[in-house]
């Protein structure tokens, strides 16, 4: 019988596990061909003890498919950031953990680690037969970890390091800000912590859109986030669905854009190697590690923000980034005496670009963009109100009248049928 424990110690790994069953779904056991069937039951009873009532399951020919099945309009709180509450910890860890915290149980309490280390044999090991020992580095290493998340203070004073208790912060008045924040921010599983502690039974929010996915990549975020902050280059891991071998790759991470319409994030990041911009899906990135400081690190996103100035997504054409690689798009729509609402759409959805007016029913929208292909899925959403359209890059106007005239077929438009 193989070994089983609700907590981890590889969160990438339950990450992996957490993709499969809930974002891309659908797999039976036999379909995960890269772990065993052992621990592929393994980390299925393990999502099975924190989202057991998530947790679905259909027979197929090929056999029974377990999948995570969430409706994001009936919760509250994100269910997946249940997975970061579960790490592993040694005996001694746990034990030191709370030894500490009971010693410097207020803010007024100081004390040295040689103070401290005599409280711990005097006070709460001296009465076992065989008590747990710590060592002077131990206790100094696990006050400095501490020290470093900001709950620990040290303060010096000669030659001796005093270690108190951080002053807790009231968090009564800030609840509504804590719910919406772990709810939707990048990295929001702070926030869902920060509740955690903070006793409050009503919940200001509910989310017509609730993106839960990004839950499993904050550790991705958290990390990119220090290295822009502290303008460093990294050296990350990039899996993608259509390559079966992962890739590492040295970048300058610069943004991350979070996609309003389907939650999803990308990294836009400069690659040295190669002396061009590329976007990544984060939930395709991993094992990010810090490197040296980058000192072009403001110019290259000084260069983004000019190139994000003519982008209408993520996608970056590699070395075409001047005004000769600019393609014009263009439509014009016709509306109703009654459909302004379309008028205001036009305008609060365009992401650049400028919307003229030519008549009292006559309205055209004209950009330019370093690739035009991504105006495609929305300019469709005004299919049928369209009277002219526009493409500098005619393979793409002509892919979209193509695309047009298969869904007539399809349906029957336009022939004798469907007359």
């Amino acid at each position: 019988m193989s070994s089983y424990s609700e907590r981890i110690k590889n969160f990438e790994k339950i990450r992996a596990y957490m993709r499969e069953f809930y974002v891309y779904g659908f797999k039976s056991r036999d379909d995960y061909q890269t772990k065993s069937a052992r621990s592929y039951d393994d980390e299925r009873r393990r999502l099975e003890s924190w989202l057991g009532d998530h947790m679905s399951f259909v027979r197929t020919p090929e056999g029974k498919t377990v999948f995570l099945s969430i409706d994001s309009r009936t919760i509250r709180h994100n269910p997946l950031y249940s997975a970061w509450k579960t790490r592993s910890f040694t005996d001694g860890d746990i034990t030191l953990h709370f030894l500490l915290f009971d010693i410097l149980n207020e803010p007024s309490v100081r004390k040295t680690v040689t103070e401290i280390l005599r409280e711990i044999d005097e006070n709460y090991l001296a009465g076992f037969e065989t008590p747990m020992m710590f060592d002077e580095s131990t206790v100094r290493k696990k006050l400095r970890e501490y020290a470093d998340e900001g709950i620990i203070l040290m303060e010096k004073e000669g030659r001796k390091v005093y270690y108190r208790r951080a002053a807790d912060t009231d968090l009564s008045g800030l609840t509504d800000v804590l719910h919406y924040f772990s709810e939707t921010a990048p990295c929001g599983v702070i926030g869902s912590f920060i509740l955690d502690k903070v006793n409050t039974d009503t919940d200001a929010f509910t989310f017509k859109h609730h993106y839960i996915t990004s839950a499993i990549d904050s550790g991705v975020l958290a990390a990119l986030f220090t290295a822009m902050r502290e303008k460093r280059a990294v050296e990350i891991t990039n899996l993608s669905r259509r390559k079966d071998q992962p890739r590492c790759n040295r970048i300058v991470p610069l943004r991350i854009f979070i996609s309003v319409q389907s939650g999803r994030q990308h990294l836009l990041a400069y690659l040295p190697e190669y002396n061009h911009f590329q976007s990544y899906r984060v939930d395709y990135l991993s094992n990010v590690r810090l490197k040296e400081p980058t000192p072009r690190f403001d110019e290259l996103r000084e260069e983004l923000e000019r190139i994000q100035s003519k982008m209408w997504g993520v996608s970056i054409q590699r070395h075409k980034w001047n005004e000769e690689s600019l393609e014009h798009v263009e439509f014009t729509i016709h509306v109703e005496d009654d459909e302004d609402f379309i008028v205001r759409r036009l305008e609060r959805e365009k992401r650049i670009g400028t919307v003229e007016k030519l008549d009292e029913h006559t309205y055209r929208f004209s950009a330019d963009v370093y690739d035009s292909s991504e105006l495609i899925p929305w300019i469709r959403t005004f299919i049928c109100r369209i009277v002219q359209m526009d493409f500098s890059h005619r393979a793409r106007e002509n892919q979209f009248k193509e695309d047009l005239e298969a869904m007539y077929r399809m349906y029957g438009i336009g022939t004798e049928e469907g007359k």
